[in-house]
């Protein structure tokens, strides 16, 4: 029997990842999406070459019945569906609130009445919140800096409380830390940093940095999260479940490093770029000043072992979004 995963949010940019290397690897896939922020088009390569073994479920996390039905029969789960972004979360509460907490706790509750093996989920290293400490320990949180925080939080807490309640729940929380690479959308208003500045550069606009380019991020590459899922997923390390991880590269790069990394690789296929400077604005509500992660947690219970630096995954997503784009 082939072992099958539900994946939530599957045609976002990390969820439809995810997706394509379970597909790849011989698992059976289903997708949960909603396409609210996720991409049909993200979907449709995955549909056309794995039609036996890919499904699609379209449905929202907010209906309990449409969570029933995506986990009915799956080994595991891996939750990526959310709705991101911090200033969303600052412009917007409620449906921010309704998607990652109520989904989330109808997820949970689906999940178990369905028997699956294990809950694989997104958290995230806005729970650091205000904590001052680097690098960021999963044991040693602030206080939350944004509504967004506070649900990734909660989150957190209420796979802990069924794990702990229940008995017949197992999870993985991952703490993802500023991911970035291929399919992640350049488009809207709360595009990620990276695709918005790589797509400022390729149409020979001036990115805008929020303060003086000195705020640091632990940037991670699609494919060491992809790794860290799938250890999160296939590892039999008793001690390595119902834990939450950090799930990073572990280094820091700031704003005005990324700017200048961002020119090397894009300058190198359009010379134009290299002499476009970047315009500074106001500093960002609910932003952290500093996010580096500790990842010996991971590396010690479930081996991980990432394979890209920040360097080597940025030259690899200019060369996908020079292609894409």
């Amino acid at each position: 029997m082939q072992t099958s995963v539900l994946v939530t949010g599957g045609a976002g940019f990390i969820g439809s990842n995810l997706c394509e290397y379970l597909l790849n690897n011989g698992y059976r896939v289903r997708c949960l999406d909603n396409f609210s922020t996720g991409h049909m088009y993200n979907l449709i390569p995955l549909i056309e070459a794995y039609p036996d073994t890919f499904e699609l479920h379209v449905g929202d996390i907010r209906n309990i019945e449409d969570c029933r039905k995506a986990c009915e029969g799956v080994d595991y789960v891996m939750h990526e569906a959310a709705l991101g972004s911090v200033p969303r979360s600052i412009k917007d509460p409620a449906t921010t609130n309704a998607v990652n907490i109520g989904g989330f706790l109808n997820m949970i509750i689906a999940a178990r009445e369905a028997k699956v093996k294990r809950f694989i989920f997104a958290a995230s290293s806005s729970t650091y919140g205000d904590s001052k400490s680097l690098p960021k320990v999963e044991d040693v949180i602030g206080k939350p800096l944004s509504p967004y925080a506070i649900t990734k939080y909660v989150d957190e807490l209420y796979a802990d409380v069924f794990a702990r309640t229940y008995g017949d729940f197992e999870y993985i929380g991952l703490r993802y830390f500023n991911v970035f690479g291929r399919r992640q959308d350049p488009h809207g208003a709360y595009a990620a940093v990276i695709p918005l500045f790589v797509k400022k550069f390729m149409n020979h606009e001036a990115p805008n940095i929020n303060g003086d380019g000195e705020y640091s991020r632990d940037f991670t590459y699609i494919d060491n999260v992809i790794l860290m899922n799938m250890l999160a997923m296939t590892t039999t390390n008793p001690a390595a479940v119902n834990q939450i991880y950090n799930t990073a590269y572990g280094e820091r790069t700031t704003l005005n490093q990324l700017v200048d990394f961002l020119r090397e690789f894009l300058g190198a296929k359009d010379s134009v770029i290299l002499g476009i400077e970047p315009t500074h604005g106001p500093n960002r509500a609910g932003d952290i000043p500093h996010s580096l992660a500790c990842i010996d947690k991971a590396k010690e219970l479930l081996d991980y072992a990432p394979k890209f630096s920040m360097r080597q995954g940025l030259k690899e997503a200019c060369e996908w979004y020079w292609n894409n784009l």
